[in-house]
C-alpha cells in the first residue's frame, strides 16, 4: 500500500467516458512544478498514475482502463491514454494526442498535436510524433526521428527467418530492428555476419528505401 501518496481522487469532480467513471486528481504534496492542492486531469483508478517520482496528468487529460503513467512522464492538455498503453520515463503526451491499445511511449519521446500512437507501436528515445500522424501496428520510432505523416516511416517484416517487424524512419534515415538501431549500412553489415540470406534480404530492403530517397531528392530538385 502506498503510504506517501501524492494525489487523491476527487469524488465530487468526475466525468463519464464510455461508461467509465474518471476522477479529477488533486495533489497532496508539492513535487516537480505541481503544488499541494493543485488539481490535475482525470484518471479512472490510482493504478493509472504512479504515486512515486514526478509523473502527472494535467489539464483535461484522461488516463483510464489499464493504462499507466509512471516515472517522470507527463500527460497534459486534452491528451488521452487508455487501453493497456504505457507512458513512462520522461515521455510527454500532450495537446489532443492519443496513446492506446498496447502502445508504449518512453525515453524522452513526445507525442503531440493530433497524433495517435496505437497497436503495438513503440515511440522512444528523443523521437517526436506530431501533427496528425498515426503510428500503429508494430512500428518502432526511435532516436531523434520525427513522424508527421504516414510517409515518414515504413514497417517491414522479416519473412525469411524470425518473422519479426522492423521500422525505417525517414527524417533520420535510421533503422530499428529488434535491439539494433542504426544506419542502413550498419544494418546490412551486421546482417551479413549473421547469415548470407539475412544479409542479402536486408540489403535488398535498404536499397529499396535508398531508391525512395533518391526519387524524393530528384522531385525536390525539379520543383526548384
Amino acid at each position: 500500500m502506498e503510504t506517501n501518496k501524492k494525489y487523491k481522487l476527487l469524488e465530487s469532480d468526475t466525468i463519464n467516458v464510455g461508461g467509465r467513471t474518471l476522477y479529477r486528481i488533486e495533489a497532496l504534496r508539492d513535487f516537480s512544478n505541481v503544488k499541494k492542492g493543485e488539481k490535475g486531469g482525470y484518471i479512472q483508478t490510482e493504478d493509472n498514475l504512479q504515486h512515486k517520482e514526478k509523473c502527472w496528468v494535467y489539464g483535461n487529460a484522461r488516463v483510464c482502463d489499464d493504462a499507466v503513467v509512471c516515472d517522470n512522464a507527463v500527460v497534459c492538455d486534452n491528451a488521452r491514454v487508455y487501453d493497456n498503453a504505457v507512458v513512462c520515463d520522461n515521455a510527454r503526451v500532450c495537446d489532443n494526442a492519443v496513446v492506446c491499445d498496447n502502445a508504449r511511449v518512453y525515453g524522452n519521446a513526445v507525442v503531440c498535436d493530433d497524433a495517435v500512437v496505437c497497436g503495438n507501436a513503440r515511440v522512444c528515445g528523443n523521437a517526436r510524433v506530431c501533427d496528425d500522424a498515426v503510428v500503429c501496428g508494430n512500428a518502432r520510432v526511435c532516436g531523434n526521428a520525427v513522424v508527421k505523416n504516414k510517409g515518414d516511416y515504413i514497417i517491414f517484416k522479416n519473412w525469411w527467418s524470425s518473422g519479426r517487424f522492423f521500422t525505417w524512419t525517414r527524417s533520420n534515415n535510421m533503422w530499428c530492428v529488434g535491439c539494433f538501431y542504426g544506419t542502413g549500412e550498419q544494418l546490412v553489415a551486421k546482417a551479413k555476419k549473421d547469415s548470407e540470406i539475412s544479409g542479402r534480404e536486408y540489403e535488398r530492403i535498404v536499397n529499396y528505401v535508398e531508391d525512395i530517397l533518391k526519387q524524393d531528392a530528384t522531385e525536390q530538385q525539379e520543383e526548384k
